[in-house]
């Protein structure tokens, strides 16, 4: 891999510090790039057939087209900045296309079922009265609320919550920030929290909203298992991940009238359609129902 060696290293510099993408994506680009240059010893050497050829061994091998895709997304943009920064003459990637893929619609909890899983947690702190079960109730009103994915969460911090205007500040992906409104149960939740994080803060922890029982920054681990415990506490058929929560939250603003743009804002997605995803939900959701209930269906 010699003739990538440093290339590699400016464009992983470039990712990073001019396009903001995070940590974990700027990883996934360089073991892309890493398994491309593995197939072709010189970037120069990279032509359209080649990087087909290498498409194909990847969906001969069973590869999720979801990384097949993302392979073709790092492909072209590296190519395009080497095209741009002299190293390659032509970019070669530019009309390199990935195999289609089908959207899987995600499996959302209904309304009821959030609602089990939030008299779950609610029981739970009244049975324990700790200050770790005010913090999970919490997270799962916030998770649910406004829509955050765990990174989110877990890196907000005490001053990007304002409890008298219900919202939350928060660090999307790719360095974006935005402000997303909060619900009255997930506000008198963090209340709760608030009251109860100086028994678990120390001299040493961050300003994060969320600490760990001692007193370090939440893992993301953590928070995950939260969602887990507490969704299956609902009953069978309700343990869920953390996106799950997400999933609902979009469906459940969509079903009771939201427009697809005010959802795409709360949810940060850089497109609409992604966002587009949960209206193919709730049309199906419809349908069900109809399909039910309706004398005719």
């Amino acid at each position: 891999m010699s003739a990538w060696d440093g290339l590699l290293d400016e464009y992983d510099e470039h990712i990073r510090s001019d396009r903001g993408l995070s940590e974990h994506t700027a990883r996934a680009y360089r073991a892309d790039l890493e398994h491309l240059a593995a197939h072709v010893e010189d970037p120069r050497q990279v032509t359209l057939p080649r990087l087909r050829a290498w498409l194909a061994d990847m969906v001969h091998r069973g590869m999720a087209p979801s990384t097949i895709q993302r392979r073709v997304a790092c492909v072209r943009g590296f190519f395009a900045w080497a095209e741009r920064e002299g190293v390659v003459e032509s970019n070669p990637a530019e009309r390199l296309q990935a195999p289609k893929r089908s959207r899987k619609l995600p499996n959302v909890l209904s309304q009821a079922a959030i609602d089990e899983v939030m008299r779950a947690a609610i029981t739970r702190l009244a049975e324990s009265d700790e200050a770790v079960a005010a913090r999970d109730l919490a997270i799962i009103e916030l998770l649910y609320s406004s829509g955050l994915r765990v990174a989110e969460l877990v890196g907000i911090g005490l001053d990007d919550i304002d409890l008298d205007e219900r919202t939350v500040r928060v660090m999307g992906k790719g360095g974006k920030e935005r402000a997303v409104p909060l619900g009255i149960p997930a506000a008198q939740a963090l209340r709760g929290w608030l009251a109860r994080r100086p028994e678990i803060a120390t001299a040493q922890s961050p300003d994060r909203l969320f600490l760990g029982v001692r007193g370090g920054a939440l893992d993301p681990r953590v928070a995950r298992r939260v969602v887990h415990d507490a969704t299956a506490a609902a009953g069978p058929g309700a343990e869920i991940a953390p996106h799950g929560l997400r999933h609902a939250m979009a469906t459940h603003l969509l079903d009771g009238g939201a427009d697809l743009r005010s959802v795409q804002e709360m949810l940060g997605h850089a497109s609409v359609a992604t966002t587009q995803i949960y209206t193919h939900v709730s049309q199906e959701r419809l349908r069900e129902a109809f399909r039910q209930a309706h004398p005719r269906a």
